[in-house]
């Protein structure tokens, strides 16, 4: 195992530089930059020699009057040596203080909706396989299809209706408007959590809806199989049966989406956020795209793969552990 283990973490260095090519020749193909369009906005501004120097010391430092490839070697070098990302020309603040005033937040919010997604799914899915055909399993397959069908931004649109309509509450944000740029107290993380549940239903529906319909099905793969027919007649009870035996291996699917839950935590649902106004990374990495912004751009799709490949491995090794069916040789 330990050696898998390093084989992986060495693989992941020239995957990682791979993905950090690929994404800065993406974000450079569109027509035009953001540097471009900044340095027109300066020329029609009234201090000229000013802005002519402050343009020159911006494409000295990140290279962006030279070839591609010594712009990149200027950002993925800065990043491993300096862990500078760089600079955001549209916000003009460094990419790492924008990055970390939404990840912390984006982090509760995405932490919160896998909580609940695993929390409702789990014991659905079980007792939906157990009493096959009884009422509780077609309410729980009709929740699911209804998950399943209903994007969520939609459905945040229509809870955004109603809220506002019928109860006179607006929920949009995290916070109310008096807790936006307030200090952390005891009063605001009332506030937060008060905002929390309405983003972690809409955001956890769909995954909800999904997952009690895989934990259905390999269930009712698992409880007719020899082995637990085996060991319910040698007299075992039926809940330690079911948590034993089934249920570990059918678990397989919730371990092995670690590999994206990672990298979601950190992007969350971009749509669904900028509906909400959630104040979250998904709306600055699509904006960071949009405008062409692309140490931003490219330092969120960065930080993405880096999540995506721990994740797998994290989500690979876990499965060793819990199905002794599966190994690295």
């Amino acid at each position: 195992m330990f050696a898998y283990i390093l084989k992986r973490l060495l693989y992941t260095i020239p995957t990682l530089f791979a993905i950090s090519i690929m994404s800065f020749i993406i974000i450079q193909l569109p027509p035009g930059d953001y540097f471009s369009v900044l340095a027109s906005k300066m020329a029609k501004e009234s201090d000229t020699i000013a802005n002519t120097a402050a343009l020159e010391a911006m494409g000295a430092r990140y290279g962006l009057n030279e070839p591609l490839y010594v712009q990149y070697w200027k950002w993925i070098s800065g990043i491993v040596l300096r862990g500078d990302f760089g600079q955001s020309f549209e916000y003009n603040r460094p990419v790492s203080v924008l990055l970390w005033d939404r990840l912390g937040l984006t982090f509760l919010l995405s932490f919160s909706t896998l909580i609940f997604v695993w929390a409702v799914s789990f014991p659905i899915g079980i007792y939906s396989a157990v009493r096959k055909y009884s009422i509780g399993d077609y309410l729980g397959t009709f929740i699911g299809f209804v998950g399943l069908a209903i994007p969520n931004f939609l459905m945040a649109l229509v809870l955004m209706y109603v809220s506002f309509k019928y109860f006179g509450r607006s929920v949009g944000g995290l916070f109310s408007p008096e807790f936006v740029n307030a200090e952390w107290s005891w009063a605001r993380l009332m506030d937060f959590l008060a905002h929390l549940w309405i983003p972690v239903i809409v955001l956890g529906t769909a995954g909800t809806a999904g997952l009690i319909r895989i934990m259905r099905a390999n269930m009712l793969d698992e409880i007719y199989k020899p082995y637990v027919v085996t060991a319910r007649a040698k007299g075992l009870s039926e809940i330690r049966l079911l948590f034993k035996y089934p249920v570990r291996v059918a678990l397989n699917p919730f371990i092995s989406t670690v590999g994206w839950v990672l990298p979601e935590l950190v992007s969350g649902a971009t749509i669904t956020a900028i509906v909400l106004s959630l104040p979250t990374t998904g709306p600055l990495l699509l904006r960071s795209l949009i405008s062409q912004d692309m140490y931003l751009a490219g330092s969120f799709i960065m930080m993405l793969s880096v999540l995506t490949v721990l994740g797998t491995l994290i989500s690979d090794i876990l499965l060793a552990w819990l199905d002794p069916r599966i190994r690295f040789k």
